[in-house]
């Protein structure tokens, strides 16, 4: 028997302390930067191990197994999302307005299974395994940056991060990666147009904020369909309108937000650019004041070529071939595209579909609810993952 299938038959026989952990999670969810109790709970787990640890970028923990060099990295996020849960489950979110919608419970939980199964063998590791327990990948400017800028990656350096997610998208047990760009870079942007307002019935007196406005929503389409190389994926969303109060005033502002996803980065700096500039057009030829606020967001996750190969093949000796597919990249935006930036990195998608359903609601939604049975699987390919890697990576 193979490591690979060793670890996943002693993960298997943690099931029932997976669970524990996953529910006690799900029934405290915490937003973004307050995981307060979530890290508590994550300090005692490892406590009870004796394995030292430290807190970082405020809520997360950061602990250690092993020693010396190479050293590698295996990270979970840990924050909920303010939506109000409607799964009905009997361990369902006991904060109101808070929910584990992300999966990050799942997450958290199959990290704090293979904590305990490296911990089991912490003598033959060959080197130093971090166990990343990261808060707010949720909001912006994102944990992982906040972690980046301590110095807890830093001695020792780690030769590669590794990260993973549920995926409703595919049963359980079956698992999707792919190097290269996976997730979009993300920029939030806010637009404000102004002028005097006045009376409906008399336009020629004052400058339209919603005309301009309503312009511009359909100028800033051809940022898409005219400005950028069809074969780049890239995609911009107005997203939000706020402006008028009544039939006969017209607004003295009006509103608008949405968001910018691409993988390109050069061209991803001459979009902003672009919007600005049409933003000051469009604006000009309406007779308003427009600004732009531009909130930049992750950059694109890029997954390493080496270290994708390793958790494929540590996945396929795990869970077979054909349980092991290719990942189309999306225009989804994640944190742990900081650490792909600075390090070897790799992030792949862990079935959590109930086999026997053909759907099931989707992440960030109220009532998605992954399938627990994905927990051991999680745990033993982080845990199979961080050993091998400790192998290559040196």
């Amino acid at each position: 028997m193979s490591r690979e299938e060793q670890l996943l038959q002693r993960a298997l026989e943690l099931s029932a302390l997976l669970e524990q952990h996953r529910r006690w999670l799900h029934r405290h969810p915490e937003l973004s930067f307050r995981e307060y109790q979530t890290s508590a709970y994550i300090r005692q787990c490892l406590s009870q191990l004796a394995i030292p640890h430290r807190t970082v970028a405020g809520t997360g923990v950061v602990g250690t197994l092993g020693h010396g060099e190479p050293c590698v990295v295996l990270r979970a996020d840990i924050d909920a999302l303010p939506i109000t849960e409607q799964t009905g489950l009997p361990f369902a979110s006991e904060h109101p307005g808070c929910m584990h919608a992300c999966g990050h419970d799942m997450h958290t939980a199959m990290l704090l299974g293979a904590t305990l199964l490296l911990h089991e063998h912490a003598a033959a590791l060959p080197g130093t395994v971090l166990l990343l327990f990261q808060p707010g990948e949720e909001q912006l400017p994102g944990g992982a940056s906040l972690v980046l800028a301590s110095d807890v990656l830093e001695h020792p350096r780690p030769s590669a991060v590794f990260g993973q997610h549920v995926f409703p998208n595919l049963p359980v047990g079956a698992i999707a990666l792919a190097a290269g760009p996976i997730f979009a870079a993300t920029d939030e942007l806010s637009w404000h147009f102004r002028a005097a307002g006045g009376h409906a019935a008399q336009p020629h007196l004052t400058g339209d904020p919603i005309v301009a406005a309503a312009s511009f929503i359909c100028h800033a389409q051809t940022l898409i369909s005219r400005n950028r190389d069809p074969l780049m994926p890239a995609v911009l969303s107005i997203t939000a309108i706020q402006g008028g109060s009544a039939p006969n005033v017209i607004p003295s502002e009006v509103q608008l937000q949405g968001t910018l996803r691409s993988f390109d980065q050069p061209w991803r700096q001459q979009a902003l650019q672009w919007l600005e500039q049409a933003t000051a057009h469009v604006a000009a030829a309406h007779g308003v004041q427009a600004t732009l606020e531009i909130r930049s967001g992750y950059p694109p996750l890029v997954n390493d070529a080496r270290a994708t190969e390793l958790v494929r093949q540590v996945a396929t000796a795990m869970v077979g071939a054909d349980r092991v597919v290719p990942f189309q990249p999306v225009l989804w935006a994640e944190d742990f595209a900081y650490y792909s930036q600075r390090f070897p990195a790799a992030f792949w998608l862990l079935g959590v579909c109930p086999p026997e359903q053909q759907t099931m609601p989707g992440l960030h939604h109220p009532s998605f609810c992954p399938d627990e049975r994905a927990l051991p699987i999680g745990a033993a390919l982080l845990a199979a993952v961080a050993w091998r890697a400790l192998e290559i990576f040196r």
